[in-house]
């Protein structure tokens, strides 16, 4: 952690760029979403950046820990963001999500645009293309009745976007009838309660564990990863022999 109350943790800085590992359960910026709220990691990585304005490039849900990306100029932040547009920002996630899926597989389902204020729900909003590769690390089988099957069973999978839709991978893991732990919107209520109650709190199981991207001034090309979360590691260790990341911070400009 950084000091003096800021969750958040650098990874990497240059002149150009803050890296940032952000915990699960904090906003990235306001939102109508969440009004009342009063942190946001924006604001956390302004007092990182000694009071100066930066930029995010990209979003992180709320309950999603992992690597965040700030520029610290707005012309990095649009130049960044060109890269997104076209595709050319590589991001890797870690999830444990319910039943076994198959080993390995893509996900092309375009997904519906959500909108931020829930004002707007009701109207009509244009669906748009959505794809997701995933990989099956690690599985479990837990004897314990929670549905109606004696035992219950869980993957630890790799998830990797190739687009960047809302909600995207929570969504398309519910597609493939595999939610992902702790998605109160798009998971299974009673697995969501036994995992809270198991490890004594509840969170998704979802975090943003490298990042990759041509950096914007040099054009060499970054990749950056962070640690798990111990209430995201805590689990992992249901899957027997699995090799959880060690926690630490790695960069490579």
């Amino acid at each position: 952690m950084t000091g003096h109350g800021n969750p958040l943790t650098e990874l990497y800085r240059d002149d150009a760029l803050l890296v940032v590992h952000k915990p699960a359960g904090l906003l990235v910026h306001r939102s109508p979403i969440d009004r009342h709220e009063t942190e946001f990691a924006l604001q956390y990585a302004r007092a990182m950046n000694g009071g100066g304005h930066v930029y995010p490039v990209h979003r992180l849900d709320r309950p999603t820990s992992g690597v965040l990306v700030f520029a610290r100029h707005p012309d990095i932040a649009r130049l960044l963001g060109q890269q997104m547009m076209a595709g050319e920002v590589s991001k890797t996630y870690l999830a444990v999500v319910r039943g076994w899926p198959a080993e390995q597989g893509v996900i092309d389902h375009p997904l519906r645009e959500e909108p931020e204020d829930r004002r707007l729900k009701g109207m009509e909003h244009p669906v748009r293309d959505a794809v997701t590769s995933y990989r099956r690390l690690a599985i479990t089988d837990i004897p314990v009745q929670v549905e109606t099957y004696p035992s219950s069973r869980y993957a630890v999978v790799e998830l990797r976007p190739q687009t960047g839709r809302k909600h995207q991978l929570r969504r398309h893991m519910k597609h493939i009838s595999h939610p992902i732990i702790g998605d109160a919107n798009h998971g299974r209520g009673r697995h969501n309660r036994y995992f809270a109650e198991r490890f004594g709190e509840g969170r998704l199981m979802l975090a943003a564990t490298s990042i990759g991207f041509r950096h914007p001034v040099t054009g060499a090309e970054v990749r950056i990863e962070s640690f798990l979360e111990d209430s995201f590691t805590r689990v992992l260790a249901i899957f027997p022999g699995f090799q959880c990341p060690e926690r630490s911070v790695q960069s490579a400009p």
